[in-house]
């Protein structure tokens, strides 16, 4: 990618008055974040964490940081329980209309909606089902957004029982269709069960545990066709692994989940928020494209532990658009410390994408990362104090933190944790075009040149780092390594994510990107492998005639 389109990019996304350079940027955000410390030369570190673009704070962050507007520096929320009544819809608009105002994207999870044509509500009026609703908050969402704001994403999840489900896995079918919304299908442990047994599945309403009354049966297996046949025509809905999510959740015992941010990377309670920095893994590469190429290991730790202490300052430094989001952030201390690079980064140390050698390092390299952030926030409870919702006997018997290593889990029994979640990986989409066009988190290098609509028109870029210029200028060709992401097969898209999970408190965002030609066969067992490999979701996109493509070769 040019100097020029990353520094177009700085201007018009990041840029704050007065500012001419990125470093610019970079001492503002640091400075700004490190003022709820007492220690002032946290500055200092902290501007030399963003130095070189070793570690790029989510987008709302470096916008926001030390100016006066009113905008929160938290990326996405999801937002409270709807209540079935119309005051409590439009009371759910309303604050989604104030977070997105201030420039956090939004998640609902629409499952507590009666169904369309179910019994009168009080009013005696007939329901009109929550997918009619979605299009309520995509109006909003265009109104909001036409006074020149961000885009703005929101999230839409409806569980797999919810007597409308076809309706959302149809909702995206015309061009155009809820364009502010990602979709996913709650699915339950219950119901994977019943599309391998062939069994028939009840639609039900309310939703357990609340008493629940059978509306409709359908085949499981139909639904699931249908859903995976969805996401082959058009890239929605995506599915949500919604048991394990909560199974898996390090706050088993406070909250439950039943939707997540628009990315999908990190699964939130009522009014949970995102706060997101990613580690650029391209500048952790020793003797890059050469036999002894090798990840600086103890300088990846270094980073991530500055980097939890940043994102923790980001929870004090930031305005919240409502109360319950302040308080919950403020309860929980859920931050989400990622990766961007990751494709980028193997290709330098000679590793494919696709294959085990590769899968492996990348799983080091997140080890690497989540561990020195759990031993970093059990630093920052012994100076600052543990998450208030912290409970040490129940958090420690949760399976994620569980399977931490025993150093890790004694120290947190002993001074607690400042963080209830640590690690989540995000998309990364325009910070990983500011850092020069770095792979976008842990997708795969998409091609080796790449058409991007920006701006009102369109840019084009090499889609790997500088060090890979540095390589092809040099030897006249691609790496052997280099793999594009329509080379891979589905399956290892999978494997990867499958790989990292483990070090993954939080989600992964991840799209199965495949190619226009692939055939729905080859899709369709998609969702089930990645229940299999532990996922907690899943999303795939190929480019088709209802959304088109985002990028382009």
């Amino acid at each position: 990618m040019s100097r020029d389109a990353s520094r177009s990019i700085w201007e018009s996304k990041y840029r704050a008055p007065g500012e001419e350079r990125v470093e610019d940027s970079w001492k503002r955000v640091a400075r700004a974040i490190a003022s709820v410390e007492r220690d002032a030369s946290w500055a200092s570190r902290f501007e030399a964490l963003l130095a070189e673009f070793r570690f790029l704070p989510g987008g709302r962050i470096l916008a926001g940081a030390g100016l006066e507007r009113r905008v929160t520096l938290l990326n996405c929320f999801v937002m409270g329980t709807i209540d079935d009544s119309l005051d409590g819809i439009f009371q759910a608009l309303k604050e989604g209309a104030l977070t997105m105002q201030q420039g956090g994207g939004v998640g609902y999870d629409f499952s507590t909606l009666r169904p369309r044509s179910s019994e009168p509500g009080a009013a005696g009026t007939i329901p009109s089902g929550p997918v009619s609703f979605l299009e309520v908050w995509e109006a909003m969402a265009k109104t909001v957004l036409s006074t020149g704001l961000r885009r703005g994403a929101m999230m839409g999840t409806l569980r797999c029982d919810h007597p409308d489900v076809a309706e959302l896995v149809a909702a995206k079918s015309k061009p155009g269709a809820l364009a502010h919304f990602n979709l996913s299908v709650l699915v339950t442990d219950a119901f994977v069960e019943a599309v391998r047994n062939g069994a028939r599945w009840p639609l039900v309403f309310p939703a357990p545990p609340a008493p629940a009354r059978v509306r409709a049966e359908t085949r499981a297996r139909d639904l699931w066709t249908s859903m995976a046949r969805a996401a082959w025509e058009r890239g929605d809905p995506g599915v949500l692994f919604v048991d394990r999510i909560n199974r898996t959740n390090n706050l088993w015992y406070a909250e439950t989940i039943s939707a997540t941010n628009p990315c999908g990377e990190v699964p939130l309670p009522p009014y949970g928020s995102c706060d997101l920095g990613s580690i650029n893994l391209t500048q952790f590469i020793v003797d890059p494209f050469d036999p002894r190429a090798r990840v600086d290991h103890e300088a990846l730790a270094a980073t991530a532990t500055v980097a939890t202490r940043f994102l923790d300052d980001v929870i004090d430094a930031s305005r919240f658009p409502l109360e319950a989001q302040a308080r919950r952030a403020r309860e929980t201390r859920r931050i989400g410390l990622g990766v961007t690079g990751l494709a980028d980064a193997l290709v330098m140390l000679g590793l494919r994408y696709d294959e085990e050698a590769g899968r492996a390092a990348a799983a080091r390299i997140l080890r690497t990362i989540c561990h020195a952030a759990y031993r970093a926030s059990i630093a920052l409870a012994r100076e600052k104090g543990a998450f208030p919702l912290f409970d040490r006997e129940r958090f420690l018997a949760g399976p994620f933190v569980a399977a931490l290593p025993d150093d890790v889990r004694d120290g947190i029994a002993r001074d607690g944790l400042r963080n209830s979640h640590l690690v989540a990986i995000a998309p990364t989409g325009s910070i990983s075009l500011l850092a020069g066009g770095v792979s976008s988190g842990v997708e795969p290098i998409f091609a080796a040149r790449v058409r991007r609509p920006w701006g009102g028109g369109e840019i084009a870029f090499d889609d790997w780092a500088v060090a890979l210029h540095w390589r092809v200028a040099r030897m006249g060709s691609l790496p052997d390594a280099f793999v594009a992401a329509d080379s891979i097969t589905p399956e290892d898209h999978v494997e990867m994510q499958a790989a990292l999970q483990p070090y993954v408190d939080n989600a992964i965002a991840k799209t199965v990107n495949v190619p226009r030609a692939l055939p729905f066969e080859k899709l369709e067992p998609l969702f089930l492998l990645a229940y299999d490999r532990g996922l907690k979701g899943c999303t795939a996109f190929r480019p088709n005639p209802v959304t088109g493509e985002l990028l382009a070769h």
